[in-house]
């Protein structure tokens, strides 16, 4: 209706528009690339899952669960929610398909989530994640492994700069002794910690130590260390995966103050930061998940991944990385007359059978109208088509990028003469 104002989108959800996608495009396929190089298989699971499923596996005492999740009843009243995360996602999928029983899997997924929070550069209330899931194996190795994907990501997309954090939160029976005791020590500090981490304290008092306020951390210097908590066999692990970083050459450093804020976690964590995204630092994070499995529903199963945020990494490679060429069509086809425009869809279609990508001039205009159009789409060729080309079976090829003179050539010699010119093939 008349005088009515414009439809917008929702807050925190974004539109990827021409121009923009390509760059998107660019890092998906790195990201295909990438995982396929080390054996990992794509999965795909559903936007909408029961709300359970996170509550369970996240954890009810997160941020995400009291706070972030986008969750409604359905006609049914069954309670859903848009997926915060994919992880819970996909050992739910391999649970539900048997894909874990007496197996082991190497999973990877791209797609959008869903959080409701403050929406800032870099940090949407939609928002698309790359991940991997090994699934299976426990041992250092295959964490190594998933690091490596992540490394080897960064230097296909000539990304430079990121930092790596690791540290190993140990077993759950490690972790509620130190636990126990961090909670001791901060109780004595309470006054001195800022709102947010008074409020953890007796929840959830690990993600203090991810507290970026400054009291805070000085309350921490003292704090009890959770390396100091870990048995035997889980220190050596973690010194097993410091010696196989070093091996393949990945740069790291121990931060005994890294948690992640999902519950699931166990062992090793790990995180990818950048100076370069002002104060959205974290690129990737990840580590191993041994009980989500069976928690879950499916039989004990070690698992390890991570998860990466494609809007900053994309922001870095527009930053760093070499400007992503805008999809043009390699022809551009022009006609003046009804006869011509026949002709040029029928050519058109030639040339795309042939591998070439076309554009063919729609809604008439003269022949200056036209060529504006061809030298707008980024073509490195025009086709002209008109009255005298039909009859005289030809065309006139008018180059459009400084590849020589404007010439006519006979249809049966099109192909030929587009490929002359350019450096188009099939």
């Amino acid at each position: 209706m008349a005088g009515e104002s414009s439809v917008k989108s929702v807050r925190g959800m974004n539109d990827l528009l021409p121009g923009q996608i390509e760059t998107w495009q660019r890092v998906e396929a790195a990201v295909r690339e990438v995982s396929c190089r080390y054996g990992y298989r794509e999965i795909r699971t559903p936007i909408v899952e029961r709300t359970d499923l996170f509550r369970r596996s996240i954890g009810e005492q997160t941020d995400i669960v009291e706070k972030e999740m986008y969750t409604f009843a359905d006609n049914n009243g069954d309670s859903l929610t848009l997926r915060p995360e994919a992880t819970a996602s996909c050992v739910r999928a391999g649970n539900e398909h048997g894909l874990l029983h007496n197996q082991t899997q190497r999973l990877w997924y791209v797609g959008p989530m869903f959080r409701h929070e403050r929406p800032q550069k870099g940090r949407y209330r939609q928002f698309h994640q790359f991940g991997i899931e090994a699934l299976g194996w426990a041992g250092s190795d295959i964490e190594a492994e998933v690091i490596a994907v992540g490394e080897r990501l960064w230097r296909c997309l000539g990304i430079r700069g990121l930092t790596l954090e690791i540290n190993s939160l140990g077993s759950v029976a490690a972790r509620a002794k130190f636990r126990d005791a961090l909670k001791a020590y901060l109780s004595e500090h309470v006054d001195a910690l800022d709102t947010d981490s008074q409020r953890r304290l007796e929840r959830n008092p690990l993600r203090i130590l991810d507290s970026k306020d400054q009291g805070t951390q000085e309350v921490l210097d003292s704090a009890p260390s959770l390396s100091d908590f870990l048995e035997k066999g889980e220190r050596e692990n973690f010194e097993r995966l410091q010696r196989l970083l070093t091996t393949v050459n990945i740069a790291f450093s121990v931060n005994t103050r890294l948690v992640r804020g999902l519950d699931y976690y166990t062992g090793l964590v790990f995180e990818w930061t950048t100076d370069q995204l002002g104060a959205q630092s974290a690129i990737c994070a990840g580590g191993r998940y041994d009980g989500l499995v069976e928690q879950l529903g499916g039989r004990p199963v070690p698992a390890a991944g991570f998860a990466c945020g494609l809007e900053r990494l994309i922001e870095l490679v527009t930053l760093q990385g070499e400007e992503t060429p805008i999809q043009s069509p390699g022809v551009f086809v022009a006609a003046l007359g009804d006869l011509a425009e026949l002709e040029a869809i029928r050519h058109a279609e030639s040339l795309r059978d042939a591998g070439i990508d076309a554009q063919v001039n729609c809604g008439q205009g003269n022949l200056k109208k036209q060529l504006r159009r061809a030298d707008n789409s980024g073509a490195q060729v025009a086709v002209i088509i008109d009255d005298e080309s039909v009859d005289t079976s030809t065309v006139k090829l008018k180059p459009l990028r400084g590849q020589g003179e404007q010439s006519t050539v006979p249809t049966i010699e099109l192909l030929a003469a587009v490929r002359s010119i350019t450096d188009l093939s099939d």
